[in-house]
């Protein structure tokens, strides 16, 4: 059964679903945690208490919805569209991210989240 978190951003909720990567196993181990949410385009992000390299799989494009580590800024990044990087319509990262991750429903839902928001992460189980 997959593990799964709850995101909370001010009045935004929203249920992901961890994959089985080192990664999303080292985020689980850390649950939970609160930061300030800072926005870039259509991604949220914001730092955690996580240290980790950039996984075998990292990449930049990501999928709308998908979860990522930022291993240079230690930070939890939501992609929910475009970016100030994206070519096209996809979201892209700034540099390699580490997915550990998907959100369930309308990732769109975080467009409302603004910077400075309050977030919390932790398991939905």
């Amino acid at each position: 059964m997959p593990k799964r978190i709850r995101i909370t951003a001010g009045k935004v909720s929203a249920i992901a679903e961890l994959d089985t990567s080192p990664t999303a196993q080292a985020i689980w181990d850390a649950l939970p945690f609160e930061a300030s949410a800072s926005r870039w385009g259509e991604e949220v992000y914001f730092e955690i208490p996580v240290q980790l390299d950039e996984g075998a799989g990292a990449r930049q494009v990501m999928r709308v919805g998908e979860l990522g580590y930022w291993p240079v800024g230690s930070a939890f990044c939501i992609f929910f569209g475009r970016t100030p990087v994206s070519v096209g319509d996809e979201p892209r990262a700034y540099s390699n991210v580490n997915p550990f991750g998907q959100v369930q429903g309308d990732a769109g839902v975080f467009a409302a989240v603004r910077s400075g928001t309050r977030v919390s992460v932790e398991s939905a189980e």
